[in-house]
């Protein structure tokens, strides 16, 4: 029965691989729907993990996370340097690292910091070392820099015709671990320096706050210059500028609850990243079941077009099943053929699906990581089984129609045709 049904195969080869095809196009696109959002919410979630409770001034949440957490640039106004100092002495806050974003230098983002945050995201730096001097820059892992290499920050991006600084080039000093978030990306500097190049330095922090909430980093298009050999100075009980945002470790979970509400006030907003991905993934959720509505609305169609093909082929085939039948083959041996022939060829559509769905998964998670930052992991759990077994079951079943009809072909009537 085997090596007639290869046989058969072999035979019409363009049919057997045009419904091969159908079947695979089919299930990659659920497949693919399916693995992306779930490599999303896990990438992301990831990402999110290394920041507990983000402060910002008040606004939107979702912007405040996307900005601060996945550096997605956008414009976010700027909190008063009194927070900064506020969550700094907090005893109950392991450290609280500002950060001050809007400049970027060939292609990365320019995130000034504190060595907290540095130390925080790379424990051990894969090369080189951390802030020492103002003009010092540690930078990600996926950044395309080599040491000591020289970086003059540019003011926005040159796609939306900024302007490079002249007032300071910092050069590269360390190089951080691979985190798998979009700080793999980003070019890590002293905050000082970005404060004093912006026109927000210790002498001129609290009368330089107000207005600068342009690309959610402290300063306009105005120059200034900062010490490139200045020594590191992250005493903000003495001076602290506006940021637009600060990322804080608290010291327990009962801390961190605390003060996201205590920071949840009219002028400022504490947000765990967490919570708003969950309102994200909502979101997300609403559109994967969209997508998920239009792979099965196409699967249904090239259903019915497979079972027209097939009933079609079983009538073209009725003079071959009268042989088969002529030569003793009995009813049941015929359904058999047909049957387990249809869903053989379904079977290894389905199989060419699943790796095509991944295949083309891991392409756009490679694209989106380099674009984001973040990992996006690829990969299939136990919901996938049950979806290939239920595509599989189908499969089966809509093979029966054809070889039903085939069962109910009498050898005289085929031979007949």
């Amino acid at each position: 029965m085997i090596g007639f049904i290869l046989a058969d195969i072999r035979r019409h080869k363009g049919g057997t691989i045009a419904i091969l095809l159908l079947v695979a196009f089919a299930v990659a696109l659920a497949v693919s729907v399916t693995l992306q959002e779930r490599a999303l919410r896990l990438g992301s979630a990831r990402a999110a993990n290394a920041f507990d409770l983000v402060v910002g001034a008040a606004g939107s949440e979702t912007q405040l996370v996307l900005s601060s957490v996945f550096l997605q640039a956008a414009p976010l106004p700027l909190m008063e340097g009194a927070v900064l100092q506020r969550l700094s002495a907090d005893p109950r806050i392991a450290f609280a690292a500002p950060i001050g974003f809007g400049d970027s230098f060939a292609g990365y983002p320019l995130v000034g910091t504190s060595t907290a945050l540095v130390t925080h995201l790379s424990p051990d730096l894969q090369e080189g070392a951390g802030f020492r001097r103002e003009g010092d820059a540690v930078i990600g892992a996926a950044v395309d820099l080599s040491m000591g290499a020289v970086i003059k920050p540019m003011h926005g991006t040159a796609e939306e015709g900024g302007h490079t600084h002249t007032g300071l080039a910092y050069a590269v000093a360390g190089r951080m671990k691979p985190t798998g978030t979009p700080w793999d990306r980003a070019i890590l500097v002293p905050i000082q320096a970005v404060w004093e190049l912006h026109g927000m330095g210790h002498e001129e922090a609290g009368h330089e706050e107000e207005g600068h909430e342009e690309a959610g980093h402290a300063g306009g298009a105005q120059e200034h210059s900062a010490d490139a050999a200045a020594p590191i100075d992250e005493d903000w009980a003495k001076h602290a500028a506006g940021v637009p945002a600060v990322l804080v470790k608290p010291k327990t979970i009962a801390d961190a609850y605390k003060l996201r509400q205590e920071y949840r006030s009219g002028t400022t907003l504490g947000v765990f990243p967490g919570e708003v991905l969950t309102r994200l993934y909502a979101t997300l959720g609403d559109a994967k079941v969209l997508l998920m509505a239009v792979a099965i609305g196409t699967q249904l169609l090239i259903a019915a077009a497979l079972l027209l093909v097939t009933i079609m082929h079983v009538g073209q085939r009725r003079r071959q099943i009268g042989a088969l039948r002529a030569f003793g083959a009995s009813r049941t041996v015929v359904f058999r053929i047909v049957w387990l022939q249809l869903f053989a060829i379904s079977l290894a559509g389905i199989l060419l699906g699943f790796g095509l769905g991944y295949l083309v998964s891991e392409v756009i998670g490679g694209i989106v990581s380099r674009q984001n930052g973040f990992t996006m992991p690829v990969a299939f759990d136990r919901g996938d089984l049950v979806f290939a077994a239920s595509v599989s079951a189908f499969a089966a079943a809509l093979a029966i129609v054809p070889a039903v009809l085939a069962y109910r072909q009498s050898p005289a009537a085929a031979l007949k045709g």
